[in-house]
């Protein structure tokens, strides 16, 4: 088996966003191709075989990337009766709550940049005033976001 069919254009965007991925830091190469791979075929729902086939990756390699991309819960897998196969699929489904939970993530964040500004010596003014500038963003990011997500929930109804 050689895995499914791409087109040259799914397989460059596959290599795109693998490479994107990588450079923002949210994963490593397998992952990431993985992930993009799950977004850009025609079918929603791989099997094992077919990714690492596919993407011509080592079994381990493809065992390991979508195990570290299932506990990020950014791909899930379901079974079909009668099929003892995993099929794995994107979360996409789940952005809502996955871009939640980076904003909360960001907030917590700033919680600890108050407690790093405390802490502190007055010995170094510009440093500090610089760490109350991130603070401040941080704190204005946490009281506009939520008005935006409503604004723009409103208008895609």
């Amino acid at each position: 088996m050689e895995g499914i069919h791409l087109t040259d254009k799914q397989k460059e965007l596959i290599e795109r966003f693998g490479v994107y991925s990588e450079r923002e830091g949210s994963t490593s190469p397998a992952p990431a191709r993985i992930l993009a791979l799950l977004l850009v075929s025609d079918e929603t729902e791989l099997t094992f075989e077919e990714i690492y086939q596919t993407l011509q990756i080592s079994k381990s390699a493809a065992s390991n990337a979508i195990n570290a991309l299932l506990n990020s819960e950014r791909i899930e897998y379901i079974t079909k009766s009668g099929d003892r196969k995993r099929y794995f699929r994107s979360s996409i489904g789940q952005w809502e709550k996955d871009f939640s939970k980076k904003f909360n993530r960001l907030f917590e964040a700033s919680k600890f940049m108050k407690e790093i500004l405390e802490q502190r010596p007055s010995t170094t003014p510009e440093f500090n005033s610089k760490i109350q500038r991130v603070i401040d963003f941080m704190e204005f990011l946490q009281g506009e976001l939520p008005a935006l997500y409503n604004k723009w929930e409103k208008q895609s109804k």
